[in-house]
């Protein structure tokens, strides 16, 4: 089968497109015919190996000290079921999904257990767009509901707005009962507020801390921002929302019990069907929309990652494979 591969961490030319073995379902697996995979942040910092702080040596260790251990990333897809591994019964052949694998999904065939995080797609979603919810959905849905304890009726403020995080965090967040405002580039505001977002902060000329606004939660979803430089602009209960983790940002999690006023929020994000069926809920129930900035054919993956390494996006972008 054909496979975006990287055999060494580096930038978007470390990616190409070869032939590999295709993926057998085991036990209680499903093979899946990939039509479409996102291309995320997660997928850049396993191909850079830009594992920060006290994560580096641990993500060395898992996905590959010296060259990467599985060499086909993507996330979250869509496509049919092809095959069933022993004893699965949960999906029918030929049936549309939409799941999250963590790696793998880059290629033509990815291998999921049934139990995992894939669901029947919904016929409204084409492909592209039920590709584009898994990753920024479920990390968003995670850091808002669980570590955040996103209350209705409380405000809250996403910064890195328009990326592929972002643009689910400021739906979901309203989708939960919360107010919105945003951080992001200005030419991004009409998206934003067709989102749901009401103030639109444009960093390169705004400090959200500046603007005599309060919220309770500040959610970081690209690392702009840190706790100390939010303070002000958070409630006496207010949390600050960390997505990326490192030595500062554990410290102070760690240290809460110590700190009156604002805490420090953060954690990791497990992928769970349960939560995957809460997105594609609130997408049926019209509170969550896909948002996919651009679309590219497998063959030109690398020009996805270049795209990805820009750092300014509008949304998620998607590879379309077969």
């Amino acid at each position: 089968m054909k496979a975006a591969v990287y055999r060494r961490y580096g930038g978007p030319e470390v990616v190409t497109v070869e032939k590999v073995a295709r993926p057998e379902p085991g036990p209680g697996e499903v093979l899946v015919k990939v039509e479409a995979a996102a291309v995320t942040s997660a997928d850049w910092r396993l191909r850079a190996a830009a594992f920060p702080s006290f994560t580096a040596l641990p993500g060395r260790l898992m996905f590959g000290i010296f060259r990467p251990r599985k060499p086909v990333l993507g996330g979250g897809f869509a496509g049919r079921v092809v095959a069933r591994g022993q004893g699965s019964e949960r999906f029918e052949v030929g049936q549309a999904v939409v799941g999250f694998s963590v790696t793998g999904a880059h290629a033509e065939y990815v291998a999921m257990p049934e139990d995992g995080a894939i669901l029947e797609r919904p016929e409204a979603l084409s492909p592209e767009e039920a590709a584009s919810l898994p990753f920024g959905g479920l990390s968003a849905l995670v850091f808002l509901r669980d570590f955040a304890r996103l209350q209705p009726g409380e405000r809250v403020l996403v910064v890195g707005a328009s990326g592929g995080v972002g643009v689910h965090a400021v739906q979901i967040a309203r989708a939960l009962g919360a107010e919105v405002d945003v951080v992001c580039r200005a030419e991004h505001a009409s998206l934003m507020r067709e989102l749901g977002a009401g103030r639109v902060f444009d960093y390169r000329h705004e400090d959200f801390a500046e603007s005599g606004k309060n919220w309770d939660i500040v959610i970081d979803c690209v690392g702009a921002s840190s706790l100390k430089a939010s303070r002000r602009a958070l409630s006496a209960q207010g949390r600050f929302v960390a997505l990326n983790m490192d030595w500062t940002v554990l410290f102070q999690a760690l240290t809460n019990w110590l700190r009156r006023g604002p805490k420090m929020v953060t954690g990791v994000s497990l992928d769970k069907r349960e939560d995957l069926e809460s997105l594609l809920g609130w997408v049926g129930a019209g509170k969550l929309r896909p948002v996919v900035e651009q679309v590219f054919p497998l063959d030109e993956i690398r020009a996805a990652h270049t795209a990805l390494d820009s750092r300014h996006r509008a949304g998620t972008l998607v590879v379309t494979i077969g």
